[in-house]
């Protein structure tokens, strides 16, 4: 009677491999059979020392040659697979190993190839691999929640894999990391595009006048190269304060006599004389007159110099009509030039944006907006609906009631604006239960409507502002301890480095 062979500890207990008689009978043997990654056949990678040592191995069990599974070496671990799984799939790395039957062939397949060991050696991610393995044994591909996306996809596409292989909720978990990736870094190239100057100091070298633009360029771009440039850059935020407050002391009545007229128009003067310097010297130092022109903060002191120049050539133009043309008409064409030299006036308004060049708070809300701009669109959409909706239906309450305000829709939108900002003037009030009750539903569709932008834009705003307070810190640290000296590294900032450093190339 036939006595029972020992069933192996494997996790294919049924599968006989080699010997038909029955099962490997130690084992040292059975490991050498198991189609899976063996660890202990980790070793430093030399195909040639193979060779030359293979008659100098002693006391090793030998590796017992099978035309029917694939020996792989992939970063230092070890895999079998059999020959018939892999051909399965023919477009894959593996199933072109399987199928192929020219040795020169499977040779460009792989990085190198163990004569001794009849091994392909592939020089890849063995953490990835495994993955790559199990599909071969489950023709399912697993993926892990910790694994980065781009270099799993840069992986599967060196060994010829797809992700319709894999499960669908592991497509889509994948998918928004890769998103989640993709949105960061593009953020992030966004955020050091906004950091870096217009121009830098290499662009002036082998320019005309180079080192007196460069000279110059530091000291109006780079408030951190000096002293001086510091100075510039605090009277320039101080002289736009002093302009919005001397344009506002002049709309006072008691300021627009005489003497109070000539002192805001000495002060004015003062402030145009500087910011035409500033612009000077700005569009003097720049390498490219076109990036000059293109330039977001140049335009800001563009508008901030012209209204003064403009109002100089419209008082001129007043004085010339009223002293030579005293006809009704020519009086007609004074008041519309006063009135477009009062809008003028009040473009100067707009010289509070300069501090958004000196100020990290300003430039971080303009990020955030610009970052935003989808959330902050779908906000003024629902007010929008909102006002409209809710004005319909108060103008159909109200406007049966003697003496109401709510006489048109149009003439209700200003209610609605009002109550869906939580504001409540309290002009326009209904006075029907009905009208009340959807002032009720109009207040309370505005509480949850402003509540909802709130945390996505103050989190994105204190997070640009913190990277670009840190940057402004980082310069300078870099301009106190001078070039000879190197940056000194926390180990929170040499591990975002090495974030960074993983990251694929944009």
């Amino acid at each position: 009677m036939r006595q029972p062979g020992r069933r192996r500890a494997s996790l294919s207990p049924s599968l006989k491999i080699g010997d038909p008689r029955g099962f490997p009978r130690t084992p040292e043997e059975e490991e050498l059979y198991i189609p899976f990654a063996q660890d202990s056949l980790v070793k430093p990678w030399g195909s040639m020392h193979d060779v030359a040592d293979s008659n100098h191995q002693e006391g090793g069990i030998p590796i017992l040659r099978n035309k029917y599974f694939l020996n792989i070496n992939v970063g230092g671990k070890s895999f079998q697979i059999a020959c018939k799984v892999a051909a399965r799939y023919p477009v894959t790395r593996i199933g072109k190993l399987a199928v192929y039957t020219d040795p020169m062939k499977k040779l460009k397949l792989c990085d190198d190839y163990s004569v001794q060991r009849n091994e392909y050696f592939f020089d890849r991610d063995p953490t990835i691999f495994h993955y790559i393995f199990h599909f071969y044994r489950s023709g399912v591909l697993w993926i892990r929640d910790e694994i980065c996306p781009s270099h799993f996809m840069e992986e599967i596409a060196y060994w010829g894999l797809h992700l319709k292989y894999s499960q669908r909720c592991c497509r889509i978990l994948l998918e928004e990391k890769q998103d989640e990736l993709s949105e960061y870094l593009k953020i992030q190239k966004e955020l050091e595009a906004e950091l870096e100057p217009l121009d830098s100091a290499e662009h002036f070298e082998g320019k005309c006048l180079g080192s007196f633009r460069k000279k110059i360029w530091n000291l109006i771009e780079n408030p951190y190269s000096s002293v001086p440039a510091k100075i510039i850059a605090v009277m320039s935020s101080f002289f736009v304060l002093i302009s919005i407050v001397g344009m506002t002391l002049s709309t006072v009545e008691e300021m627009k006599h005489k003497i109070g007229k000539k002192w805001m128009e000495q002060v004015e003067m003062i402030c145009a004389i500087f910011f035409t310097s500033e612009y000077l010297m700005r569009l003097i130092s720049s390498s490219s007159f076109q990036k000059f022109l293109r330039a977001a903060f140049n335009a800001v002191d563009l508008v901030a110099i012209l209204p003064f120049y403009i109002q100089i050539l419209f008082e001129n133009l007043d004085e010339a009509d009223t002293l030579y043309h005293e006809e009704l008409h020519k009086m007609e064409n004074v008041s519309k030039l006063g009135k477009v030299l009062k809008l003028i006036k009040l473009m100067r308004i707009f010289r509070i944006l300069k501090l958004a060049r000196h100020s990290t708070g300003l430039r971080a809300f303009g990020f955030t907006i610009r970052q935003c701009y989808q959330q902050v669109c779908c906000l003024f959409l629902f007010i929008a609906m909102g006002v409209f909706t809710f004005s319909a239906l108060m103008h159909s309450a109200e406007h049966d009631v003697p003496g109401t305000n709510f006489t048109s829709i149009p003439y209700a939108w200003w209610w609605a604006a009002v109550s869906l900002s939580t504001v409540g003037y309290g002009d326009t009030v209904p006075e029907t239960v009905v009208g009340r009750i959807v002032a009720f539903g109009c207040i309370s569709f505005g509480i949850i409507l402003n509540g909802m932008p709130i945390s996505i834009l103050y989190n994105k705003f204190s997070d640009y502002y913190a990277k670009l307070k840190a940057h402004e810190n980082e310069t300078s640290l870099s301009k106190d301890r001078g070039p000879g000296q190197e940056r000194q590294l926390s180990p929170k900032d040499i591990r975002q480095e090495n974030f960074y450093a993983l990251l694929p190339a944009q």
